[in-house]
């Protein structure tokens, strides 16, 4: 209640809003892919605890997404990370399986406020023995985004992400993004699981990006379980590296 407090007093001081399009820090990816020739790469740290008494720690440094349009509406995706786990009195590190996608935009139209999107990444068993989960497997997301007014956006993202074992888990999440001047973004975001169709997570995030330059911007957020016992905190900076040449 006081984030959402906060917020609505940030909006009324300046509502204003040029951010980067990014999928960090949020759990929800953008519906918006990085236009033709250009070039995203979103990296940032973490570290987070879960478990009972959260005694398991996961660190991420750092954790990358690469980007890259094919075209306007089609980017191919790279994600890799470098993980360390530490359960109870044992500690383990290594690199993650590698992630190779796409993002698809499929509904834009300039006089409407809403853009439709599907992302699918290969899960590839390439990561450290300790790491891996020697199997292959799947991330999928339906993206909705609709723009409320110049400076309040809401995306939301349905997914069903599969590892060859089990019947796989849906995922669900809710960003509401806020501008508060032309540098400073705020979003808020109830986001989980449904694991297996047995299990039902749900956790709750939010946090703010600032825009350094127009190629450059900076992120800082934070996150918790509402039904189980896990938070972080994370930071990270976004890179847009512009192909001047394309006219699209």
């Amino acid at each position: 209640m006081r984030i959402l407090i906060i917020i609505s007093l940030c909006l009324l001081l300046n509502p204003l809003n040029a951010q980067i399009i990014t999928d960090r820090p949020d759990q929800t990816e953008s519906s918006s892919t990085v236009g033709k020739g250009n070039l995203q790469i979103e990296s940032g740290f973490l570290i987070g605890f879960e478990g009972e008494d959260l005694s398991t720690r996961q660190i991420l440094a750092p954790t990358t997404l690469m980007r890259y349009g094919i075209t306007k509406g089609f980017e191919l995706r790279f994600v890799s990370q470098f993980e360390s786990f530490k359960i109870l009195d044992k500690s383990f590190q290594g690199i993650s399986d590698l992630e190779i996608g796409t993002k698809i935009q499929i509904f834009q139209k300039e006089d409407v406020n809403t853009e439709i999107a599907f992302l699918s990444h290969l899960v590839v068993p390439t990561g450290s023995p300790e790491i891996s989960a020697d199997v292959f497997g799947t991330v999928n997301k339906l993206s909705i985004s609709h723009s409320l007014n110049d400076n309040i956006g809401l995306g939301y993202n349905l997914g069903y992400d599969y590892m060859s074992e089990g019947i796989g888990s849906l995922t669900y999440s809710l960003a509401f993004g806020f501008g508060v001047n032309k540098k400073v973004g705020i979003y808020a975001e109830p986001y989980g699981a449904w694991n297996d169709f047995e299990d039902f997570i749900v956790n709750f995030d939010a946090g703010f990006t600032y825009l350094a330059n127009q190629n450059l911007q900076f992120d800082f957020s934070f996150g918790t379980g509402l039904n189980q016992k896990m938070n972080y905190i994370s930071i990270g900076a976004s890179w847009l590296l512009l192909n001047n040449s394309s006219k699209e």
